[in-house]
């Protein structure tokens, strides 16, 4: 039984309130297990089926049917935390000797934060504590499973600890909050960004992207992905009014430019191949 999941609003900054709990937020993806009449059926947040994808989490069973929230990880025994490009490794797997192999050099950890329903109940209309206390009393039924810890009130603190250790963020919840099928303020994410200062290479024909690249290590630009979020109408016209002289060559999809123009991005982290996760343009540097 799929349950499309709660998501999150962007809060400004850290904050503490007791009116909140906050969570670590778990770098993977979303996951709704769902149990139903002894059989284990696994959704990504858009409804995908990804059930064969994780043996290791489809072949433990719960005494009763239950329906649970939480997130795929895939964790570094270096520094214990999730690393994203395995958890994305596993799931992009499709042929069962590959899944198998990943199984064992990639084993991935099903974090759950809350359960939806327990005993053909639904839970969801229940305050999140009374949520969080049911999930505490559960009997989680393998190593392949953990709870996502949680402490009241001291949101600053928690981030602090979060940056240190170079996690993706916190997640800060209601403690009062029912659980909605949308996105709700009474969930918010403060994410760990890190920033890069860029040059802008090219940019997209159709619709907008902006090729970045960085100096390598001999101080050499090369590339290191696009930027497809965070540009207001306002940069946009700036740029696009100054970078025609600009222009080296183009193909079907780029316009390719000399590399003049400076911008700053945040970004979740940098990729295995150097490249910058999810790129936001934040400001051009002058």
């Amino acid at each position: 039984m799929f349950i499309s999941p709660m998501l999150l609003e962007t809060a400004n900054g850290p904050f503490s309130d007791s009116r909140y709990i906050f969570e670590p937020k778990i770098d993977g993806h979303r996951l709704i297990y769902s149990q139903q009449n002894g059989i284990v059926r696994l959704y990504t947040r858009h409804n995908n089926d990804c059930t064969r994808q994780y043996p290791e989490i489809t072949s433990a069973m719960f005494p009763h049917d239950i329906v649970l929230d939480g997130e795929i990880a895939c964790v570094d025994p270096t520094n214990g935390v999730s690393d994203f490009e395995s958890v994305m490794s596993r799931f992009q797997a499709k042929k069962a000797d590959k899944i198998a192999r990943l199984t064992t050099e990639l084993p991935a950890t099903f974090v759950v934060f809350d359960v939806l329903s327990y005993k053909g109940e639904d839970l969801r209309s229940l305050p999140l504590m009374e949520r969080k206390s049911l999930l505490a009393s559960l009997t989680l039924p393998s190593p392949s499973f953990g709870v996502v810890p949680y402490i009241e009130g001291s949101g600053e603190a928690l981030f602090e600890q979060i940056e240190a250790r170079g996690m993706e963020g916190v997640v800060a919840k209601r403690k009062d909050s029912v659980y909605v099928s949308r996105r709700s303020t009474s969930w918010q994410k403060i994410i760990n960004w890190s920033y890069a200062d860029v040059y802008i290479t090219g940019y997209r024909k159709a619709e907008f992207g902006w090729l970045v690249s960085v100096p390598n290590e001999r101080g050499n630009l090369r590339p290191a992905g696009i930027i497809e979020h965070g540009a207001s109408p306002t940069h946009k016209k700036a740029f696009y009014g100054v970078v025609a002289p600009l222009k080296t060559n183009e193909d079907r999809e780029f316009v390719y430019v000399e590399p003049r123009i400076r911008a700053r991005v945040k970004m979740r982290n940098w990729t295995k191949a150097g490249n910058l996760r999810i790129p936001v343009f934040t400001e051009f540097i002058v």
